[in-house]
């Protein structure tokens, strides 16, 4: 008689070759996959011992993605409406069509479980290249098991990058937040301001915090006073809320904002607006990423340029790479001041003796 649970066995998955071998996934994919130059000898050694102990192998319907019959990129962003994720998306774009690689798209609206669910179904789909753009968040629950889901699919023959900060084993685009946000504060400071305000996402939004961060590191050492620190959301309604609740605190004490990126800082600017603050001679607002619209709204936004559209190119140029041991890709960035921060000449607000032609 059959017990109830005498039903067919699980077959071995990656995680179980890298337990049985006792080295990381990532670790067990790039033995498998033919990155051993990468691996020491002996765990290239240990970890195929183990795949043949375990009878393990490669997802089959997944086989076609090392054989080349695929011809999609599938680019994961976490906001479609974020100016921020099209411009990587051109960049990813430009860099496929020269390859004859189609580009396919998902969102995963900033939630790390979506961001693993469509990692998962992805794989079935078997796409030359995954390219997952966004914030790293911490503390998620979800960081070993999208790393076991790419490691099985690097395993098979595709190639993953990930534009973001260095949190996974894979090659990444990184972006020099905290570099930028420091240099930003020091260039506020050289520019009159003294008194800050900063609006920035939840601790666990890497993005953020690693801004907030380089931000604080700037002013170390200025004498200056630790900025008003607003937590709201990574979006363009939660730089409005911050904004809003800034006014009804009172900003006498603030004679800058700084918003972690440039859609929040949009929003914040139109708060403003509508409490009867006028940006750029009340107070300054600036803002990160230096997206398009911080040259359309008015005043024109003081941020941080990123080449944007560069990340998704280099993110095409790594997976295509026939060096899947490349190392990653740094990215500078650069202090962009406009009429939003003018001048501090003398006392008064971020003053109207001082507003630019």
């Amino acid at each position: 008689m059959t017990g109830v649970g005498d039903g067919p066995k699980a077959p071995p998955t990656l995680h179980d070759v890298a337990r049985e071998a006792g080295v990381s996934v990532a670790t067990a994919s790039r033995a498998l996959n033919g990155s051993s130059r990468n691996v020491r000898s002996e765990n290239v050694t240990r970890v195929r011992a183990a795949a043949a102990k375990l009878n393990y192998e490669p997802h089959l319907s997944a086989q076609a993605i090392a054989k080349g019959s695929t011809r999609t990129v599938a680019l994961v962003i976490r906001d479609v409406a974020d100016p921020y994720f099209s411009s990587i998306a051109a960049g990813v774009t430009q860099a496929a069509e020269a390859a004859r690689l189609i580009v396919t798209m998902a969102v995963a609206d900033g939630s790390p479980e979506r961001e693993l669910e469509i990692v998962r179904t992805l794989r079935g789909q078997r796409p030359r290249v995954i390219i997952v753009a966004g914030t790293r968040v911490a503390g998620s629950g979800t960081r070993e098991a999208l790393i076991e889901e790419l490691a099985e699919y690097r395993t098979a023959g595709g190639r993953v990058v990930l534009i973001s900060q260095r949190d996974l084993p894979f090659g990444t685009v990184t972006i020099d937040n905290h570099g930028g946000a420091r240099d930003l504060a020091r260039a506020l400071l050289d520019a009159g301001y003294r008194r800050f305000a900063v609006f920035h996402a939840p601790g666990e939004i890497r993005t953020s915090r690693e801004r907030h961060d380089g931000f604080r590191a700037g002013l170390a050492g200025s004498g200056v006073v630790e900025p008003v620190a607003i937590e709201t959301t990574f979006t363009r309604a939660g730089g409005y809320d911050a904004a809003r609740r800034l006014v009804e605190r009172g900003f006498a004490d603030v004679e800058a904002v700084f918003a972690v990126n440039d859609v929040m800082a949009i929003g914040a600017m139109a708060a403003f607006r509508d409490a009867g603050v006028v940006p750029g001679v009340d107070i300054g607002v600036a803002g990160f990423d230096d997206i398009g619209s911080a040259l359309d709204v008015v005043p024109a936004l003081t941020s941080v340029a990123v080449p944007l559209e560069e990340a998704g190119l280099s993110a095409m140029r790594l997976a295509l790479s026939d060096d899947e041991g490349a190392p990653d890709v740094p990215l500078p960035t650069r202090v962009v001041l406009r009429e939003s921060t003018p001048p501090r000449h003398g006392k008064g607000r971020a003053g109207r003796s001082a507003r630019r032609a």
